[in-house]
């Protein structure tokens, strides 16, 4: 199975984003699926998750700005980001959890990785 994270870039402050997760080799509806980020010198954080059934769960930092959805029909999954601060500059990264047991909102509950997508967000 590979990942694809793309939709990064360069916006202001305020302006908004769209990622896109493209997945092949699995269907990406059956498994939990997260957006991670890591910025420099920093550890990769935990983002906003999707579970199988459509549940979402997100880190505070991002709550309210930033929505993950799933386009079955494509094998996608979304992380629309808004209102983006400085601070939401990083490397993005989606991930996707094939193992049994649900996910912690940490690395190590994730066991499948893309490569990453740079957003910054200028002031």
């Amino acid at each position: 199975v590979q990942l694809q994270a793309s939709g990064g870039g360069l916006v202001q402050a305020g302006g908004s984003l769209r990622l896109s997760c493209q997945a092949s080799g699995r269907t990406l509806s059956h498994y939990p699926t997260a957006w991670f980020r890591q910025a420099p010198q920093k550890e990769r954080e935990f983002v906003a998750s999707i579970s199988w059934n459509g549940n979402t769960f997100y880190a505070d930092s991002v709550k309210g700005r930033f929505t993950i959805s799933r386009d079955n029909a494509e094998n996608n999954v979304y992380l629309q980001m808004a209102s983006l601060k400085p601070e939401d500059t990083a490397v993005y990264y989606c991930a996707v959890r094939t193992l049994t047991g649900r996910p912690n909102a940490d690395v190590k509950s994730y066991n499948l990785w893309g490569r990453g997508t740079q957003v910054t967000v200028s002031s």
